[in-house]
C-alpha cells in the first residue's frame, strides 16, 4: 500500500517518540538509549529474531575480523563482567548468542516487533512526524525515525542467465539455511572470492567431493591466527578495557584494531616506511603477519597514501601466496595486481591459500575465462562446462545504501530518497539527510562505519543521536534536519579526504562498483574516527552547526570542503 491510503486497523492510537528500524547492534543499543531518555519507542525487525547481520548470515566459516573483546558494547560494565568471549575472532554463533543475551539482559524484547518488514516511511510536514508502513499493512506514527538497517544487510543476488534451470541446489552466503548444508559427496561451485567466499571456501573444501572456485578478482588475504582466548589474557584486557576502548575511539588510522598486539609491529603514524631499511620493513611485516589480523594493513600507516610503500606491502603478500600455494600458475591467479593493496576490503582468512593445494579443489580464473551461463548441470564458462551438484554465491552486498533504498522513503514536500540519491548518497556526517527531518541514520554513508570497528562507530552514533534528542526535547524543538549547505560541504570533505588516499583507485564496494548501474561515490569517511568524533562533538557544542532547528539555522553552517581544512587523517 502507499502511505495516504487507508491503513486499516493496524495503526495504533498513540504516536511513539521514536521508531527504530533494525534489531542488530545499532537497533538494540538505540532502543536501550531511548529508554534511558524516557522516550516511548519501538523497534521493527524483518527477521524472526534479533541480531541483524549476525542473524541473517550463518554460512560455514563465518566469523568477525575484529577481535571479539573489541567487537562488543562498551556502555555497560556489568555486561563486560558477565560476558566472556571464547576465541580471538568470534564466530557467528557466538556473536549471535551475545546479541540475544544483550536483548534479554536489558529486557529489550518487549519493545521489539519481529517478522516485521518496513516497506514505506513518509514524513508528515503538518505534524513533523513519520508514518511507517509494513509489508503486512500495519501502520505506525513516530516523531523520530532511526534507521538502524546496517551497512551490509542487503545481499547482491546472482544475475547469471539460466539460474532457474539449474537442477541442483544453490545458496547465497547472506541467506544461508538455518539448519546448515551438508556438501558431503557433492560437486560444489563457489562464485566469488571476497570476504564471504574466503571464509567459506576452506570449510566447504573439507566436506565436498570436489570444489570449483570461480574467481573474477583476487583478494589480498592475511591470516587470522585465530585461537581460543587464554583466561589470563581475557582478565588483563577486562581490567584495562577503558584504555583499549579509548584507543579505539581515538584511532588515528582506519581499521578495526587489535588489542595488546597493535603496538608491537607497526611504525608510528607520521613516519614513512621508506625511512626504514628493506630488512627492517621485512622484519616488521613478518612479525605482523605472524600475529595475524587485518591490522597488517597499517603496519606502515603511509601504505594507503604512498604508492611505493603500498607496492612494498602488496609484494610481501604476493610472496606469501607463492610460498603457500604449490602450483605456480594457481598462485599467479590468486595474486592481486589490478588494484593497490588494502584498497578493497582486506580479508582475514584461515588456511585460505593452502586450500588450493588440495586435490579436490580447482580454481577458475573467471576474469580471463568468464562465466557465460548457469545450465541445468552446472556452470558454463567460455571454455568449459563445469558439472555441479550445488552452487554457492558469495557475491556480497549492496553496501551502505541497499537497505535504505529498499524502503520507499518520502521526505518533506513529497521528495523521495531514491531520487535524491540517484547520483549517489549524500548526508551530513552520515547521520542526517537534508529534506528528511527527524530521520537519523546510524553509520550511514559519509561516516567511518565499515572502515572502523563498526561497533565503536555504532555506539558513537547512537550516543550522538540520543544527545540530540535530549537537547531537542529540552529546547522544545519539533523539527531537526541537516541544511543543504552543510550536507554539500560534508560530502565534498568526504571526497577530498578519500582523494588523498589510494582507496579511490579501486573498483570496490566502497564506491558501489559491485552493483551494476550504481553511482560511483566513495561512501565512507576515511579521515579517522578520532577526527570524526571530534567534529561531532564540536557540532553539538556549537549549537548544532549545519543543522536546521524548526527551519532555522541556529549556528553558521559549514558550506564548503575548505571549512574542514583542519581535519585530516
Amino acid at each position: 500500500m502507499n502511505i495516504g491510503e487507508d491503513a486499516g486497523s493496524g495503526i495504533g492510537p498513540d504516536k511513539l517518540d521514536a521508531l527504530v528500524i533494525g534489531a542488530g547492534f545499532a537497533g538494540l543499543y538505540m532502543l536501550h538509549s531511548l529508554r534511558q531518555l524516557g522516550m516511548t519507542s519501538l523497534v521493527l525487525e524483518a527477521a524472526d529474531d534479533v541480531g541483524g547481520t549476525w542473524q541473517h548470515n550463518r554460512y560455514p566459516g563465518l566469523r568477525c575480523d575484529v577481535e571479539s573483546m573489541l567487537y562488543c558494547y562498551s556502555f555497560s560494565e556489568e555486561l563486560d563482567r558477565e560476558w566472556t568471549w571464547t576465541e580471538r575472532y568470534p564466530a557467528q554463533p557466538e556473536i549471535l548468542r551475545y546479541l540475544r543475551h544483550v536483548a534479554d539482559r536489558f529486557e529489550l524484547r518487549r519493545d521489539i516487533r519481529l517478522n516485521t518488514r518496513v516497506t514505506e516511511a513518509a514524513f508528515n510536514d503538518a505534524g513533523n512526524d513519520w508514518t511507517v508502513v509494513t509489508s503486512e499493512g500495519d501502520c505506525f506514527v513516530a516523531k523520530y525515525l532511526v534507521m538502524a538497517t546496517g551497512c551490509l544487510s542487503v545481499p547482491t543476488l546472482p544475475r547469471f542467465a539460466g539460474l532457474n534451470t539449474f537442477r541442483g541446489d544453490w545458496y547465497h552466503t547472506a541467506r544461508w539455511p538455518e539448519q546448515g548444508v551438508d556438501f558431503s559427496g557433492k560437486r560444489v561451485g563457489v562464485v566469488g572470492t571476497g570476504s564471504s567466499g574466503i571464509q567459506c571456501i576452506p570449510v566447504i573444501a573439507q566436506q565436498a567431493e570436489h570444489l570449483t572456485v570461480f574467481q573474477r578478482t583476487p583478494a589480498f588475504v592475511v591470516p587470522a591466527r585465530n585461537a581460543p582466548l587464554d583466561e589470563q589474557f581475557v582478565q588483563s584486557i577486562k581490567a584495562n578495557y577503558a584504555f583499549h576502548r579509548g584507543r579505539q575511539r581515538n584511532a588515528e588510522i582506519i581499521g578495526g584494531g587489535d588489542l595488546a598486539l597493535a603496538g608491537d609491529a607497526r611504525i608510528p603514524p607520521g613516519e614513512s616506511a621508506l625511512s626504514l631499511r628493506p630488512e627492517e620493513r621485512d622484519a616488521l611485516m613478518e612479525r605482523r603477519w605472524a600475529q595475524g589480523g587485518a591490522q597488517f594493513a597499517v603496519t606502515f600507516p603511509d601504505a594507503l597514501v604512498d604508492p611505493q610503500v603500498n607496492e612494498i606491502a602488496a609484494e610481501f603478500v604476493r610472496k606469501k601466496i607463492r610460498e603457500a600455494v604449490r602450483d605456480e600458475a594457481v598462485a599467479k591467479i590468486l595474486s592481486p595486481r589490478s588494484y593497490p593493496f588494502a584498497t578493497k576490503r582486506l580479508c582475514v582468512g584461515t588456511d585460505y591459500y593452502e586450500t588450493y593445494n588440495r586435490e579436490n579443489v580447482e580454481l577458475v580464473d573467471a576474469k580471463a575465462n568468464a562465466i557465460v551461463e548457469i545450465t541445468s548441470e552446472g556452470i558454463r564458462t567460455q571454455v568449459k562446462n563445469h558439472q555441479l551438484d550445488a552452487i554457492v554465491f558469495a557475491t556480497g552486498y549492496d553496501a551502505m545504501t541497499g537497505a535504505l533504498l529498499n524502503i520507499r522513503i518520502t521526505g518533506s514536500g513529497g521528495r523521495r530518497l531514491s531520487d535524491d540519491w540517484s547520483h549517489g548518497p549524500q548526508s551530513y556526517l552520515g547521520i542526517s539527510v537534508s529534506g528528511y527531518p527527524n530521520m537519523f541514520l546510524i553509520t550511514g554513508p559519509g561516516s567511518p562505519s565499515v572502515i572502523s570497528n563498526v561497533v565503536m562507530s555504532i555506539e558513537q552514533h547512537v550516543e550522538f543521536i540520543a544527545g540530540i534528542l535530549e537537547d531537542l526535547r529540552d529546547a522544545g524543538v519539533e523539527r531537526f534536519e541537516a541544511s543543504e549547505e552543510a550536507q554539500a560541504g560534508w560530502a565534498a570533505h568526504v571526497r577530498e579526504v578519500a582523494g588523498r588516499t589510494l582507496l579511490v583507485k579501486s573498483n570496490s564496494w566502497y564506491v558501489g562498483a559491485n552493483i551494476p548501474g550504481k553511482p560511483r561515490v566513495f561512501m565512507v569517511y576515511v579521515g579517522g574516527v578520532h577526527v570524526y568524533r571530534r567534529v561531532c562533538e564540536r557540532v553539538r557544542k556549537r549549537g548544532y552547526t549545519g543543522f536546521l532547528l524548526d527551519g532555522r539555522s541556529r549556528a553558521p553552517a559549514r558550506e564548503t570542503a575548505s571549512d574542514y581544512a583542519g581535519e585530516s587523517m
